[in-house]
This record gives C-alpha cells, sequence and structure tokens, in this order.
C-alpha cells in the first residue's frame, strides 16, 4: 500500500532535475492559454546526473528527425539533459534535420557539460530548425533553475492550457519518492498515440530493465486510447527519464502513479481537443475477442459523424451502430444494446427512441463528459477508448495552422 500526494506545479518536485523556457523569437504571440504574454519556444529538462531513458514513439512511418536522432544512441544509453523546441516539427528533413540536432547539440556541449543530449521538437512539418536561433537560447537560460510550468507553457502549440502533474508517492516505510510530467497536445490526436509530447521524470529507482515495459503498458492505457480527430503525427514521443535519486522503488506503487499521470494527462489532451466542448468514453463490451471490441471502440472514437453529433447533442444512435456495424467486427442487430450512461438508447425490443427516452438522452449529452456503452452481445471481450466531439472552431484552428 502507499500514500498518495499530489503537489503543486511539475518538475521541479522531483530530486536532481531542473528545467526552463525561453523565447528566440520562433513564437512571436501567446501561446493560446489566455495570456498577453509571449510564452517561450525553447525548453530544456535537465539532471544533475544521468539517467536512465525510456521512450515510446509514434507508429508513424514518417518519424521526424528527433525520433531518429533519439534511436542512433545504442541500446540501454543514458542522457542527462532533453531540450524541446516548438513552432517547428523538424519532420520530412531527411538525413539534414539529423545533422541539424547534432550541430545544436555540439553547440550546447561548449556550454555545458551534457551527456548524450535528447532533442524533441514539435511546430510544422517540412522546415529546417533555425539553428542560430535556437542555440541563442543556451546564452539566455538558466540551466540550474526551476520552472516548470514555463517549460510546459514553452511546449504548447494549439493547447489552450499547459498540462503538468507531480506526485509524491509515500510507502508504509514512510520513505518516498516523487513523478512529474509536462505534456502538450490537443489536435492531430489518435490512437496510435497522440500528436503529443510527454516528459516524464522520476527520482525513484526504478530498474532500467523494467522501465519500457512500464511505459508501453501506461501508454497503451492513456495515450493511446484516445482520439480528438483521428491524424496521427511524426513527432509524437513519451520520455520517461529515472535519475534514482531517491534510491527508493515499489513496482506496484510506481505503475499505478505511472498509470494514473499519463491517463490524467491524456485526459486533459481531449478536454483541450481543438474546439473541443465534450470528452466521452466508448466502451465496447459482449464482443467475441479484445480485438474485436478494440477495433469497435476506436472506430467510434475516430468517427467524424460520430464527433459532429456529439458537438449537436444530437442522440442519434443510428450512427453509432452503423461505425460498430462498418468496422468489420462480428455484431448482430439483435444482440446489441447501447446505453448512455444508465439510459437505454437502443436494444432489440426498443428500436425506436421514444419522446421520453430522447428528452432524457439529450440532457445526458448536455454534460462536459458521459459514456456511450455498446454491448455486441456475443462473447465477453471489452475495450474503453475516449474522444471528444468535433466543433467549428476545430476547422478553424487547424484551416489556419500556417498562420
Amino acid at each position: 500500500m502507499f500514500k498518495l500526494i499530489e503537489l503543486e506545479n511539475g518538475l521541479e518536485n522531483v530530486q536532481g532535475f531542473y528545467c526552463g523556457a525561453t523565447n528566440v523569437g520562433m513564437r512571436t504571440n501567446p501561446a493560446n492559454s489566455g495570456s498577453s504574454d509571449v510564452d517561450g519556444d525553447v525548453a530544456f529538462i535537465r539532471s544533475e546526473v544521468p539517467c536512465d531513458v525510456s521512450a515510446v514513439f509514434t507508429s508513424n512511418t514518417f518519424q521526424a528527425a528527433p525520433l531518429k536522432h533519439y534511436q542512433k544512441y545504442p541500446k540501454g544509453f543514458q542522457t542527462d539533459f532533453v531540450l524541446i523546441n516548438a513552432k517547428n516539427a523538424n519532420a520530412m528533413t531527411g538525413e539534414k534535420g539529423i545533422e541539424d540536432i547534432d550541430n545544436i547539440m555540439s553547440t550546447l556541449s561548449s556550454k555545458i557539460p551534457v551527456l548524450n543530449p535528447v532533442m524533441a521538437s514539435t511546430g510544422v512539418i517540412g522546415y529546417r530548425l533555425p539553428i542560430d536561433k535556437i542555440t541563442s537560447a543556451f546564452d539566455t537560460l538558466d540551466f540550474s533553475a526551476s520552472h516548470s510550468h514555463k517549460a510546459a507553457r514553452a511546449i504548447m502549440t494549439t493547447d489552450s492550457f499547459k498540462k503538468e502533474l507531480a506526485y509524491r508517492i509515500e510507502l508504509d516505510s514512510g520513505k518516498h519518492f516523487n513523478i512529474a510530467a509536462i505534456c502538450k497536445g490537443a489536435g492531430m490526436i489518435n490512437p496510435a498515440m497522440a500528436t503529443m509530447l510527454c516528459f516524464i521524470t522520476t527520482d525513484a529507482a526504478v530498474p532500467k530493465e523494467e522501465m519500457d515495459a512500464l511505459l508501453l503498458e501506461s501508454t497503451e492505457s492513456s495515450f493511446n486510447r484516445i482520439s480528438v480527430d483521428g491524424d496521427t503525427s511524426t513527432n509524437d514521443t513519451v520520455l520517461l527519464l529515472s535519475n534514482k535519486k531517491s534510491k527508493v522503488y515499489d513496482k506496484a506503487a510506481f505503475q499505478a502513479v505511472l498509470s494514473k499521470i499519463m491517463f490524467e494527462l491524456a485526459m486533459m489532451i481531449l478536454k483541450d481537443g481543438e474546439g473541443a466542448n465534450k470528452v466521452v468514453a466508448f466502451e465496447v463490451k459482449g464482443a467475441k475477442t479484445l480485438e474485436e471490441a478494440k477495433k469497435a471502440s476506436m472506430a467510434l472514437s475516430n468517427s467524424l459523424l460520430v464527433k459532429t453529433a456529439l458537438f449537436g447533442e444530437d442522440p442519434n444512435w443510428g450512427r453509432i451502430a452503423s461505425t460498430i456495424g462498418a468496422s468489420g467486427i462480428a455484431c448482430d442487430d439483435s444482440t446489441l444494446t447501447i446505453h448512455y450512461d444508465d439510459l437505454l438508447i437502443y436494444s432489440n425490443e426498443f428500436r425506436e427512441l421514444d419522446k421520453i427516452r430522447e428528452d432524457k438522452a439529450y440532457k445526458i449529452m448536455k454534460q462536459e463528459s458521459f459514456k456511450v456503452t455498446c454491448d455486441i452481445g456475443l462473447g465477453s471481450a471489452s475495450y474503453i477508448s475516449y474522444g471528444c466531439d468535433l466543433s467549428y472552431e476545430y476547422v478553424k484552428i487547424n484551416a489556419e495552422y500556417r498562420t
């Protein structure tokens, strides 16, 4: 057993980590955060001792240069520095994009000693990094500072708020360790990882040989279950950094809190979905296999027609049923049932939505969050994914993305 304490702010709560951000002129307008101040566009995370590192990357075949640069390091390498930039994805830039990272890191190493520095980028695809601008950050950044909120804001693109969390885990023995994270993401989100960056730091003494499996498991139950628009980015990255400064570790506690912090961040991304107003859970149960349950659930969270019905608060169960039928899984309209929260919307007996149930459904759909449960009635497998509505604002944001 363990006690979980939520901490204010983010990364600075973890022993031995420093972070911050500065503006070098790539971002000239405030991030979409309600502030009139221009946020940073280059951020860093630094550990005072080498960290074990684990990563999960996008499934997009066209992986961006920062991901390829990371993968050039030998398996099991350690790092003590992560550099992050906004406004430029450094994607589809070929070998030159990787060389640009090497040049940036070479300049960094002339300023402070770094071990196998890692880079992450977010922004527009197809342009090389402005090396001179990014390296100018090294003259203004305080590498001994701890400003998680600045780093969290600097990595935002179309996000409307910063996303950061931190927890202290107190074990029954009286010992404790910390875990914290920042992330960005609001659009181009598909459950194959999202268009997102996530950086998790911990001082727990988690063994290196366990980190990959723990991170992958937590990713599958969080970022890989959300969809804003069904698109998958070239830059998606989740990094877990462990410097082991606390010398404390409990596998069950660590896994539980890692999963919790990543799931909560994933829900923040959905809530912040570009122009989104609702977060909806799509549970498919009674499927013949887990694979089929997952396939149908993710089809629902990705469906544009379902998303627009959510935005219009239209209890049109036909779009739900049609999406399940089109997903290719084994299903039968005589065994299918659909519920919005606890309200029965469709069954073999109640195929037409009467006025009483339709009025109740309207009230449910006006909520900021609710659950759609579809029981296939042919087996015992189940899966839950998460989606949001699709609004006029989404089209506006993405039509004007480069401007």
